[in-house]
């Protein structure tokens, strides 16, 4: 039976698992979660995840909510992208969800997704400056190196890597962060790779 996603193209998070998913051949279809008009915190969708968060995996009686759980599934049954030292690949996908992509999420959807003048601008400028620390902290650990965590891609890769291919502006230039750079590049190499907007459905285009 082929998994169910809920998700949305423009989150990060839904990505993480979507990706996951795509580079493990692991068999999957995206059902689109109108996000931005109430979609998450209807009663039909908070029956399966009362969090009223994207993304849910539904497979076959089962339902797993948060990226990194549905990531850590997927790899396990599929054997795939837990090679190398797992505590190591585990450390950067618990940094990812509290360092990365917890604030590259936040503040891509306040600088981007808020009507302009509901923008909090302290609040922006303070999460900026975290968001300019983790991306320091994500280059120097990958200057160097191939994968985040040993010679092959890995969860760590795909967690990590789950807001930085969206165009919306966060603060995160490619041209400031050439190991970054080099390393999204190694991973939209891999077969299965496509950007989110590509992979699920819903983006800002079908909102305008």
């Amino acid at each position: 039976m082929t998994a169910t996603l809920y998700c949305f193209g423009e989150s990060g998070n839904a990505y993480k698992a979507a990706l996951t998913m795509a580079l493990a051949g692991y068999d999957w279809t995206p059902v689109w979660v109108d996000f931005f008009h109430g979609g998450a915190r209807r009663p039909e969708f908070l029956a399966l995840n009362e969090m009223g968060e994207v993304p849910v995996f539904v497979e076959n009686g089962l339902t797993l909510t948060q990226s990194a759980v549905i990531q850590l599934h997927v790899a396990e049954r599929r054997g795939k992208l837990m090679e190398g030292d797992r505590d190591e690949i585990l450390r950067w996908l618990f940094w990812d969800n509290h360092k990365g992509s917890a604030q590259f999420g936040t503040l891509r959807f306040l600088m981007n997704f808020l009507p302009e003048e509901k923008r909090p601008a302290e609040a922006i400028r303070w999460l900026s400056g975290r968001v300019r620390a983790a991306l320091a902290t994500l280059e120097q650990h990958l200057e160097g190196r191939d994968w985040m965590a040993g010679t092959a891609p890995s969860l760590a890769d795909t967690a990590c890597c789950g807001y930085l291919y969206y165009p919306e502006p966060f603060g995160f230039e490619r041209d400031r962060f050439p190991a970054i750079s080099a390393w999204l590049d190694r991973i939209a190499a891999l077969p299965g790779w496509k950007h989110p907007y590509e992979m699920m459905p819903g983006n800002p285009s079908d909102r305008a």
